[in-house]
């Protein structure tokens, strides 16, 4: 298979779809892969590295989107990119659709099967294609809510940690999942007063077993989230639901309650923000202020650190990027329930029934949708 690795254009994005040891396992099983010209300059490796590792060198996107059968990225495609996109070609990314009807109308135009790294599952039901960002993110958001809370970024000027005899900040993290779980094990790093929301019991007790008395285990409920959020120093929102809009957790009258200066970092926001007040930021301009709260609400936080973030998703991409390569898109999808509930677009059709749903558009069971295609490669080739 011929598979081409662009470079990313979203604002403030270095990360990159492979590194060269990813390239060099592809490889090394009998495919070709094409990269961009400058494509991992931000995260440290350079066009001789890819070349070292064996791929070939391209000046333009155009000229990768042209000639590819699998496209692999970080994030969403850009419109730009959309539109170099063509029928049967094989999109492998992050797609976050629930919240972006006009990337889900042009990758339908486009008839591309695109497969969205965060609806692959694992046997664990876990989402092993997310997880990497979201550890990533959930760390993030302390280091980046503890920068905000600095006067000079106009938070209230408290320090997480407090010191001996000045009483810490309360952090409040909303979702006990990849993402909360590492903001917690950073907030409580730090020496914070932390406490963390969730609506399962039973990762509630893991939490408790994982971290000791000193989180703060709360069950989620409008009166809880209320309560703490208002007591909060720094609020970070890690709420996910598969493929959905993240619900809105925190309301706007929320908000207007809570102390000049306070900070709310969303990580949800890929998602559609878990807080009422969320609208999404980027690098250049991470923060705003509404009702005196400051919101960092930055879409793609893991692309601040990239060279990291870039190597820790390969480790987790690279095994289903070489199934789909080594079986075809059809065979390995039909095969593999899990590679295949990451299928979101399939030449048309919305084939993940919780974007389908929040998008309000038809939805076509993936294997249905696997089979149609099927049925119409072969009338066309006849």
């Amino acid at each position: 298979m011929l598979i081409g690795i662009p470079k990313e254009i979203k604002n403030h994005e270095y990360r990159v779809g492979m590194t060269p040891p990813s390239v060099r396992e592809l490889v090394e099983n009998g495919h070709q892969v094409i990269v961009e010209t400058g494509a991992g300059i931000g995260i440290g490796v350079t066009d001789a590295d890819y070349i070292a590792a064996g791929a070939k060198m391209l000046p333009t996107a155009s000229d990768i989107f042209a000639k590819a059968e699998m496209i692999i990225k970080v994030k969403e495609p850009q419109p730009v990119e959309c539109h170099m996109l063509r029928e049967g070609q094989i999109l492998f990314t992050y797609l976050h659709l629930a919240p972006d009807p006009e990337q889900a109308k042009l990758l339908k135009e486009s008839q591309c099967i695109a497969i969205a790294y965060e609806t692959v599952t694992d046997s664990h039901r876990g989402l092993p294609l997310l997880s990497p960002m979201s550890e990533v993110a959930g760390r993030m958001s302390i280091q980046a809510g503890a920068h905000c809370l600095e006067k000079a970024q106009g938070g209230s000027g408290i320090l997480l940690g407090g010191v001996p005899g000045v009483a810490s900040a309360n952090v409040v993290v909303i979702g006990g999942g990849a993402a909360g779980t590492n903001a917690v094990r950073m907030a409580m790093g730090m020496e914070a007063n932390v406490t963390v929301i969730d609506k399962s019991l039973n990762r509630l007790k893991e939490l408790d077993m994982q971290f000791g008395a000193k989180l703060n285990t709360i069950y989620a409920t409008k009166d809880a989230i209320e309560h703490y959020v208002l007591e909060a120093d720094l609020v970070v929102g890690a709420v996910l639901i598969p493929g959905a809009a993240a619900p809105k957790l925190v309301t706007r009258e929320m908000v207007k309650k809570m102390r000049p200066g306070s900070v709310m970092v969303d990580i949800s926001i890929d998602q559609g923000g878990c807080f009422e007040t969320s609208r999404p930021t980027t690098h250049k301009e991470p923060t705003y202020v509404t009702d005196g709260v400051v919101h960092y609400c930055v879409t793609n936080m893991p692309g601040a650190v990239p060279r990291t973030s870039t190597f820790a998703l390969n480790n987790a991409t690279l095994p289903f990027a070489l199934e789909i390569a080594n079986k075809g898109y059809k065979r390995a999808l039909l095969e593999n329930a899990h590679l295949r509930n990451g299928l979101n677009v399939c030449r048309g059709h919305i084939t993940n029934a919780a974007v389908a749903a929040e998008l309000k558009q038809p939805y076509v069971e993936a294997t249905v949708a696997l089979e149609m295609d099927t049925i119409s490669t072969t009338v066309h080739a006849a």
